[in-house]
């Protein structure tokens, strides 16, 4: 690994391989943006902790199905130090209607999981309980 006097830097093969995803990933997201690179001496791309940062959040954000532009969009907000007001209320906006989706998801679920054997119900119930738990820590952090 390349060594920059303030952090870690990665080639991109190395950066593709402690994020689990592809070089061609990579090359990517750097083509439209997403990730930022710098060329050393030898031309080579090289991406800093920042870069990795930014790659796992991407990751992040597409499991959860973002699409590409909202993820610039929310890469953008997280590094930006003076953020409008109105960007803010919009991304409050999108998570308010995530969470009504996700609460009409659930309650969807209800009567499908009754269906289930007690163990297989169990299983589920805990992991949702888990999730649930973690989302109540969350909302009560943004909340204080």
């Amino acid at each position: 690994m390349l060594r920059w006097y303030d952090g870690a830097v990665y080639r991109i093969g190395e950066l593709a391989e402690i994020a689990m995803v592809s070089k061609r990933t990579i090359d990517y997201y750097t083509s439209i943006g997403l990730l930022k690179a710098e060329r050393s001496k030898s031309n080579y791309r090289i991406y800093s902790d920042e870069s990795l940062e930014d790659l796992k959040f991407i990751e992040e954000c597409k499991s959860l199905h973002f699409p590409l532009d909202e993820i610039k969009r929310k890469l953008e907000m997280r590094k930006e130090k003076n953020i409008r007001a109105s960007e803010v209320e919009k991304h409050v906006s999108s998570v308010t209607q995530l969470m009504k989706q996700l609460n009409s998801d659930l309650f969807d679920l209800i009567p499908i999981l009754e269906k289930l054997d007690d163990e297989q119900k169990k299983k589920l119930t805990n992991n949702l309980s888990i999730l649930r738990t973690a989302l109540v820590k969350s909302l009560l952090n943004v909340t204080s």
